[in-house]
Protein backbone atom coordinates (compact mmCIF):
# COMPACT_ATOMS: atom_id res chain seq x y z
CA UNK A 1 0.00 0.00 0.00
CA UNK A 2 1.31 3.46 -0.92
CA UNK A 3 1.48 6.10 1.79
CA UNK A 4 0.60 9.73 1.05
CA UNK A 5 4.25 10.61 1.40
CA UNK A 6 5.18 8.20 -1.40
CA UNK A 7 2.50 9.44 -3.78
CA UNK A 8 3.59 11.46 -6.81
CA UNK A 9 1.54 14.65 -7.17
CA UNK A 10 0.64 15.87 -10.65
CA UNK A 11 -0.61 18.92 -12.53
CA UNK A 12 -2.14 18.23 -15.97
CA UNK A 13 -1.75 21.00 -18.56
CA UNK A 14 -3.63 20.71 -21.87
CA UNK A 15 -6.05 22.96 -23.72
CA UNK A 16 -8.37 20.04 -24.55
CA UNK A 17 -10.76 19.09 -21.70
CA UNK A 18 -11.15 15.57 -23.12
CA UNK A 19 -7.39 15.01 -22.90
CA UNK A 20 -7.27 16.35 -19.34
CA UNK A 21 -10.21 14.14 -18.31
CA UNK A 22 -8.59 11.10 -19.92
CA UNK A 23 -5.27 11.65 -18.17
CA UNK A 24 -6.92 12.35 -14.82
CA UNK A 25 -8.96 9.14 -15.14
CA UNK A 26 -5.89 7.14 -16.13
CA UNK A 27 -3.87 8.29 -13.12
CA UNK A 28 -6.86 7.85 -10.78
CA UNK A 29 -6.84 4.11 -11.55
CA UNK A 30 -3.10 3.72 -10.93
CA UNK A 31 -1.66 3.45 -7.42
CA UNK A 32 0.83 6.03 -6.25
CA UNK A 33 -0.42 9.11 -8.12
CA UNK A 34 -2.45 12.11 -7.03
CA UNK A 35 -3.67 14.71 -9.57
CA UNK A 36 -3.74 18.06 -7.76
CA UNK A 37 -5.20 20.14 -10.56
CA UNK A 38 -5.52 21.00 -14.24
CA UNK A 39 -4.62 23.99 -16.43
CA UNK A 40 -5.73 24.90 -19.95
CA UNK A 41 -2.69 26.98 -20.91
CA UNK A 42 0.86 27.81 -19.91
CA UNK A 43 0.03 30.96 -17.96
CA UNK A 44 -2.47 29.12 -15.77
CA UNK A 45 0.03 26.28 -15.38
CA UNK A 46 2.71 28.60 -13.97
CA UNK A 47 0.18 30.06 -11.51
CA UNK A 48 -1.03 26.65 -10.34
CA UNK A 49 2.48 25.28 -9.92
CA UNK A 50 3.09 28.17 -7.53
CA UNK A 51 -0.09 27.36 -5.61
CA UNK A 52 -0.11 23.56 -5.64
CA UNK A 53 3.63 22.68 -5.77
CA UNK A 54 3.22 19.38 -7.69
CA UNK A 55 6.05 16.89 -8.13
CA UNK A 56 5.47 16.57 -11.88
CA UNK A 57 3.75 18.73 -14.51
CA UNK A 58 2.38 16.94 -17.60
CA UNK A 59 2.72 19.75 -20.14
CA UNK A 60 1.22 20.07 -23.60
CA UNK A 61 3.19 22.43 -25.88
CA UNK A 62 0.81 24.00 -28.37
CA UNK A 63 -1.92 25.85 -26.50
CA UNK A 64 -3.70 29.12 -27.23
CA UNK A 65 -3.33 31.63 -24.42
CA UNK A 66 0.19 30.55 -23.46
CA UNK A 67 2.33 27.79 -24.90
CA UNK A 68 4.22 25.09 -23.05
CA UNK A 69 7.77 26.14 -23.94
CA UNK A 70 7.27 29.63 -22.47
CA UNK A 71 5.73 28.10 -19.34
CA UNK A 72 8.63 25.66 -18.94
CA UNK A 73 11.12 28.51 -19.30
CA UNK A 74 9.24 30.56 -16.69
CA UNK A 75 9.15 27.64 -14.24
CA UNK A 76 12.90 27.16 -14.71
CA UNK A 77 13.49 30.88 -14.21
CA UNK A 78 11.52 30.97 -10.97
CA UNK A 79 13.21 27.82 -9.64
CA UNK A 80 10.02 25.76 -9.36
CA UNK A 81 10.54 22.35 -7.74
CA UNK A 82 8.21 20.59 -10.19
CA UNK A 83 9.67 18.47 -12.96
CA UNK A 84 8.08 19.03 -16.36
CA UNK A 85 7.24 16.06 -18.57
CA UNK A 86 6.12 17.21 -22.00
CA UNK A 87 3.24 15.17 -23.38
CA UNK A 88 2.43 16.16 -26.94
CA UNK A 89 1.31 15.00 -30.36
CA UNK A 90 4.36 16.54 -32.03
CA UNK A 91 7.92 15.23 -32.24
CA UNK A 92 9.42 17.77 -34.64
CA UNK A 93 12.71 19.52 -33.93
CA UNK A 94 10.92 22.85 -33.72
CA UNK A 95 8.94 21.57 -30.72
CA UNK A 96 11.34 19.17 -29.05
CA UNK A 97 14.55 21.15 -28.82
CA UNK A 98 13.12 24.40 -27.37
CA UNK A 99 11.18 22.39 -24.76
CA UNK A 100 14.29 20.49 -23.67
CA UNK A 101 16.40 23.67 -23.74
CA UNK A 102 13.79 25.50 -21.66
CA UNK A 103 14.18 22.93 -18.90
CA UNK A 104 11.79 20.04 -19.55
CA UNK A 105 12.83 16.84 -17.77
CA UNK A 106 11.30 14.60 -20.40
CA UNK A 107 9.34 14.40 -23.62
CA UNK A 108 6.72 11.79 -24.49
CA UNK A 109 4.22 11.51 -27.32
CA UNK A 110 0.52 11.25 -26.51
CA UNK A 111 0.29 7.83 -28.15
CA UNK A 112 2.66 6.36 -25.54
CA UNK A 113 1.24 3.25 -23.78
CA UNK A 114 -0.13 3.96 -20.31
CA UNK A 115 2.55 1.87 -18.57
CA UNK A 116 5.23 3.85 -20.39
CA UNK A 117 3.55 7.07 -19.23
CA UNK A 118 3.41 5.91 -15.60
CA UNK A 119 7.07 4.88 -15.73
CA UNK A 120 8.00 8.22 -17.28
CA UNK A 121 6.19 10.19 -14.57
CA UNK A 122 7.93 8.20 -11.83
CA UNK A 123 11.30 8.77 -13.51
CA UNK A 124 10.60 12.49 -13.96
CA UNK A 125 9.66 12.79 -10.28
CA UNK A 126 13.11 11.42 -9.46
CA UNK A 127 14.72 13.97 -11.79
CA UNK A 128 15.66 11.46 -14.47
CA UNK A 129 15.41 12.42 -18.14
CA UNK A 130 12.73 10.60 -20.10
CA UNK A 131 12.54 10.73 -23.89
CA UNK A 132 10.36 8.75 -26.27
CA UNK A 133 12.49 6.75 -28.74
CA UNK A 134 11.50 9.01 -31.66
CA UNK A 135 12.48 12.14 -29.76
CA UNK A 136 15.69 10.60 -28.42
CA UNK A 137 16.89 9.67 -31.90
CA UNK A 138 16.20 13.21 -33.14
CA UNK A 139 18.13 14.76 -30.27
CA UNK A 140 21.08 12.40 -30.66
CA UNK A 141 21.38 13.09 -34.38
CA UNK A 142 21.06 16.84 -33.74
CA UNK A 143 23.83 16.73 -31.12
CA UNK A 144 26.09 14.71 -33.40
CA UNK A 145 25.51 16.98 -36.38
CA UNK A 146 24.67 20.41 -35.00
CA UNK A 147 23.45 22.95 -37.50
CA UNK A 148 26.58 24.84 -38.37
CA UNK A 149 26.61 28.32 -39.86
CA UNK A 150 23.96 28.26 -42.54
CA UNK A 151 23.55 24.52 -42.05
CA UNK A 152 19.79 24.67 -41.62
CA UNK A 153 17.76 27.21 -43.59
CA UNK A 154 15.32 29.53 -41.87
CA UNK A 155 11.65 28.80 -42.48
CA UNK A 156 9.48 31.39 -44.24
CA UNK A 157 7.94 32.43 -40.92
CA UNK A 158 11.36 32.71 -39.27
CA UNK A 159 12.49 35.01 -42.09
CA UNK A 160 9.37 37.13 -41.56
CA UNK A 161 10.14 37.43 -37.85
CA UNK A 162 13.77 38.26 -38.52
CA UNK A 163 12.87 40.93 -41.08
CA UNK A 164 10.68 42.64 -38.47
CA UNK A 165 13.41 42.33 -35.85
CA UNK A 166 15.78 44.03 -38.30
CA UNK A 167 13.37 46.98 -38.39
CA UNK A 168 13.56 47.25 -34.60
CA UNK A 169 10.05 45.89 -34.08
CA UNK A 170 9.37 44.70 -30.47
CA UNK A 171 8.10 41.15 -29.90
CA UNK A 172 4.61 42.38 -28.97
CA UNK A 173 4.24 44.22 -32.29
CA UNK A 174 5.72 41.31 -34.26
CA UNK A 175 3.09 39.06 -32.67
CA UNK A 176 0.28 41.46 -33.62
CA UNK A 177 1.52 41.87 -37.19
CA UNK A 178 1.90 38.13 -37.83
CA UNK A 179 -1.24 37.15 -35.84
CA UNK A 180 0.69 34.87 -33.48
CA UNK A 181 1.31 34.97 -29.73
CA UNK A 182 4.26 36.72 -28.17
CA UNK A 183 5.43 33.36 -26.82
CA UNK A 184 5.49 32.01 -30.39
CA UNK A 185 7.60 34.98 -31.48
CA UNK A 186 10.11 34.12 -28.73
CA UNK A 187 10.12 30.49 -29.84
CA UNK A 188 10.82 31.53 -33.43
CA UNK A 189 13.68 33.72 -32.19
CA UNK A 190 15.13 30.78 -30.25
CA UNK A 191 15.11 28.72 -33.46
CA UNK A 192 16.63 31.59 -35.46
CA UNK A 193 19.45 32.04 -32.94
CA UNK A 194 20.16 28.30 -33.01
CA UNK A 195 20.23 28.09 -36.79
CA UNK A 196 22.43 31.16 -37.17
CA UNK A 197 24.70 30.26 -34.26
CA UNK A 198 24.11 33.53 -32.42
CA UNK A 199 22.84 34.56 -28.99
CA UNK A 200 20.91 37.78 -29.45
CA UNK A 201 18.81 39.90 -31.82
CA UNK A 202 21.60 42.19 -32.97
CA UNK A 203 23.90 39.29 -33.87
CA UNK A 204 21.03 37.51 -35.65
CA UNK A 205 20.32 40.55 -37.83
CA UNK A 206 24.00 41.16 -38.59
CA UNK A 207 24.57 37.49 -39.48
CA UNK A 208 21.44 37.41 -41.65
CA UNK A 209 22.59 40.43 -43.65
CA UNK A 210 26.08 38.93 -43.92
CA UNK A 211 24.68 35.67 -45.35
CA UNK A 212 22.21 37.37 -47.66
CA UNK A 213 19.17 36.07 -45.77
CA UNK A 214 18.07 39.68 -45.36
CA UNK A 215 18.51 41.90 -48.41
Amino acid sequence: MTSDRDRITLLIVDDHPVVRDGLRGMFATAPGFDVLGEAADGVEAVRLVGELDPDVVLMDLRMPGGGGVAAIAELSRTGARAKVLVLTTYDTDSDTLPAIEAGATGYLLKDAPRDELFTAVRAAAEGRTVLSPAVASRLVSRVRTPAGPGGEPLSAREREVLALVAKGTPNREIAAELFISEATVKTHLTHIYGKLGVKDRAAAVATAYDRGILG
